[in-house]
C-alpha cells in the first residue's frame, strides 16, 4: 500500500462555509478600509470582493486559518494600491478618474468636518493614508498594521506621526 504524506482534504464546503463565514463576519469594516483607500464605493467592493475571492482560492494554503482576516485585510490593502496605480497610469495619458458625485442625502448625513478630513486624508501619500485609516479607522495596532502593509511597526509608528502632522497641516490645524 502507498503512503501519502499530504493531509486529508477537506470536505469540499468547508472552505465555502468558513470564507463565507468570515464575509459575513468582516465584510463592512473591510469594505470601509477599501473606500477610504479609493475613494469611492463600486470600487471598493469589488476589492473586496477579489479579496475574498483570493482567498477561497488559497484556503487550503493557509497554515493558520487564525490568519485569514489578516490575509484579507493585506489582500484589500495591496487591491486598493493596484486601482490606484491604474489610475495613476490613465491619469498620464489624460484619462482623469471622475470621483463618485455623492447624493444630496449622504451630503447630508456627512457633515462637513469630516468631509474636509476625508478630503484631506485622499491628499496624503499613499502609505500614510494607508497607516492612519488602518489605525484610526479600522481600529489595528501596529503589529497589525505592520503584517497588513509588509513593514515593520516602527515606521508604523513614524508614518502615523508624519501622517497626522500632515494631516493638521492640510486642515489648517497646525499651531
Amino acid at each position: 500500500m502507498e503512503r501519502v504524506d499530504t493531509p486529508l482534504a477537506e470536505p469540499a464546503g468547508a472552505a465555502e462555509e468558513r470564507v463565507t463565514a468570515l464575509f459575513r463576519r468582516h465584510r463592512l469594516a473591510l469594505l470601509r478600509l477599501a473606500v477610504l483607500l479609493v475613494g469611492d464605493e463600486p470600487t471598493a467592493e469589488d476589492v473586496v470582493q477579489d479579496a475574498f475571492m483570493g482567498l477561497h482560492r488559497r484556503w487550503a494554503g493557509l497554515e493558520d486559518e487564525g490568519k485569514a482576516l489578516a490575509y484579507a485585510r493585506a489582500s484589500v490593502v495591496n487591491g486598493s494600491r493596484s486601482v490606484l496605480r491604474r489610475r495613476s497610469v490613465a491619469r498620464r495619458f489624460g484619462i482623469a478618474h471622475e470621483p463618485p458625485i455623492w447624493s444630496a442625502e449622504s451630503e447630508a448625513i456627512l457633515g462637513e468636518d469630516r468631509r474636509r478630513v476625508m478630503e484631506a486624508l485622499r491628499r496624503l501619500p499613499r502609505r500614510r493614508r494607508e497607516v492612519l485609516v488602518l489605525r484610526f479607522y479600522a481600529g489595528l495596532g501596529d503589529a497589525e498594521i505592520a503584517e497588513a502593509l509588509g513593514i515593520a511597526p516602527v515606521t508604523v509608528r513614524t508614518t502615523a506621526a508624519r501622517g497626522l502632522t500632515a494631516l493638521a497641516r492640510l486642515l489648517g490645524n497646525e499651531e
